[in-house]
């Protein structure tokens, strides 16, 4: 078989991503990153990727943890190293896979960001003042409708947030309590409505107007994607968070699912509705939220168990 440049060989992998597995825009190019970083890696040592073996797969990682890289993305690393060389065995570019006796980096789950409650009703409060203002005014109304209607939804409903920009806006029209969205792996799912999300919506479609009757997207907006980015609404929940006392580094688009989750079951929500509403095909991945479960279940121990005060006083 004719050799073929190392970099010729990434480019394979990724063509084979792309058209066998389907892989979005967004993998491909976490996997190119990664695969760039791998190669550049063995071409110092001056190896190959053919020709390689398990111990300079080990000295990658080795290199990865020593530069303070989080175990998740070294663990991403070695993903995308690990199907490379799946590869290339596949195709008969080498007759072994040097990743099998690799391990991978242990990494405890991190707990999620969160908000309370009392961080929550600031934010929502600060997005109705901007709106107030905005209304007075006559100046920026559209974008602080926008922002109104967006977080009041998420925090509603706790969608994704690339689920939320890209709403359908035929969805907001029925006016009712519920929503239907389309998660991954295109299953849908209803996902609730409060009264004050319903009220933020209905003012939203106020303000399109005439727009609202169109088949586009809920909140176009002028990008490749034809809505709004999901960049764009985490810069802009940023500026909002300044305007409600929060940090805006504790801040993004994704907490507010978190704060939706870990809110519920506080308050006594059942573990397998939030996943439903979530949208998690494995209950596993909604469990990263029962750290919340835990401290409320302590505080119900310590304020109701008949020996809660001796186990103190023997403590």
């Amino acid at each position: 078989m004719t050799a073929m440049p190392d970099a010729h060989l990434g480019e394979a992998f990724l063509e084979m991503m792309l058209a066998e597995r389907g892989a979005g825009a967004n993998t491909i190019a976490a996997y190119r990153r990664d695969l760039v970083r791998y190669l550049t890696f063995l071409g110092k040592r001056g190896k190959r990727p053919i020709s390689c073996t398990s111990d300079d797969v080990s000295a990658f990682m080795r290199m990865l943890a020593d530069q303070d890289m989080a175990p998740s993305s070294q663990a991403r690393h070695l993903s995308t190293v690990r199907q490379f060389h799946k590869f290339l065995f596949a195709e008969g570019r080498r007759g072994d896979d040097p990743t099998g006796v690799v391990d991978a980096p242990r990494a405890g789950r991190p707990l999620p960001k969160i908000l309370s409650v009392e961080e929550v009703d600031r934010l929502l409060a600060a997005a109705r003042t901007c709106l107030n203002e905005a209304l007075s005014s006559g100046k920026g109304v559209r974008k602080a409708a926008r922002m109104h209607a967006l977080i009041e939804t998420l925090y509603a409903s706790g969608m994704r947030v690339s689920e939320l920009v890209s709403l359908p806006i035929s969805a907001a029209r029925t006016g009712g309590r519920f929503l239907s969205v389309t998660g991954k792996g295109k299953k849908e799912r209803l996902v609730p409505l409060s009264g004050r999300a319903q009220d933020a919506m209905a003012s939203w479609l106020d303000v399109l107007g005439e727009e609202a009757g169109s088949d586009g997207f809920l909140f176009a907006a002028d990008s490749r994607e034809g809505h709004l980015t999901r960049q764009a609404f985490a810069r802009d929940l940023k500026d909002l968070a300044v305007a409600a006392g929060i940090s805006p580094s504790r801040l993004s688009p994704h907490v507010l699912r978190h704060a939706f989750a870990s809110h519920l079951l506080h308050n006594g929500a059942d573990l397998r509705a939030v996943q439903q509403l979530l949208g998690h095909s494995d209950i596993s991945t909604t469990q990263i939220y029962t750290h919340v479960l835990d401290e409320r279940l302590r505080e119900l121990v310590e304020t109701h168990h008949p020996m809660a005060k001796a186990m103190k006083k023997s403590g």
